[in-house]
């Protein structure tokens, strides 16, 4: 399910993700449009924009957390032309696949293709610049993090980005045990332990980015 004010890139996106194979089974302009129609079908996975009619200020962001509260089931990527801080960060918690991408990256069209299917999946896909920005804008970095080693830090912080083990080894040049071995270490540093409830990726991620803004 598509929601972007712009009909030129959403019908793109739309042709896009038909000639790759996935139903679109709805494409709106408005971000109150997206939320009527996944209450009347819900999709497995809405591709949403921040900024959409009337406002164009953050209501599409808005819509996907309300999805994220009410339908946790349904998967969901914002795209953005811009880094939106203040909820960025929120789109993390809660169970599901998840992404934010700005908008420079859907023209890699391998890149994005990857990215739906990881969040369709269940994963995550953070764009680096986003992350940076969030990073960024906390005060410190988190203490449970401070020993990292320089290598460590750079598999946290593809991690973050939604990367599988096997895509962070080869951007790292590393191998997979490697790569297993490093995120174990993380893990452990981190105090984050093995739990059937929860997605250890994703607690890392979010101890990495520290607490929403202005919690």
């Amino acid at each position: 399910m598509l929601a972007e004010d712009s009909a030129l890139l959403r019908e793109g996106i739309a042709q896009l993700l038909t000639a790759e194979g996935h139903d679109v089974v709805a494409s709106v302009g408005t971000a109150a449009d997206l939320l009527r129609e996944v209450a009347l079908d819900p999709p497995d996975l809405v591709i949403a924009d921040v900024r959409m009619p009337p406002d164009f200020v953050d209501e599409g962001i808005r819509a996907a957390l309300e999805i994220r509260r009410s339908r946790p089931a349904v998967a969901v990527l914002v795209l953005s032309q811009y880094v939106e801080r203040r909820h960025a960060r929120e789109l993390l918690d809660g169970e599901g696949g998840v992404g934010y991408l700005l908008k420079d990256r859907v023209s890699d069209i391998p890149g994005f293709l990857d990215a739906i299917e990881r969040v369709a999946g269940g994963g995550t896909a953070f764009d680096p610049e986003v992350i940076r920005q969030l990073l960024a804008a906390q005060d410190r970095p988190a203490e449970r993090f401070a020993g990292l080693s320089e290598r460590e830090r750079a598999v946290l912080d593809l991690l973050a980005q939604g990367h599988s083990n096997a895509a962070i080894a080869e951007r790292l040049h590393m191998s997979l045990s490697g790569v297993e071995k490093h995120i174990n270490t993380i893990f452990g540093k981190a105090g984050i332990v093995a739990d059937g409830r929860y997605n250890r990726r994703v607690l890392a991620v979010l101890a990495y980015l520290g607490p929403p803004s202005g919690a």
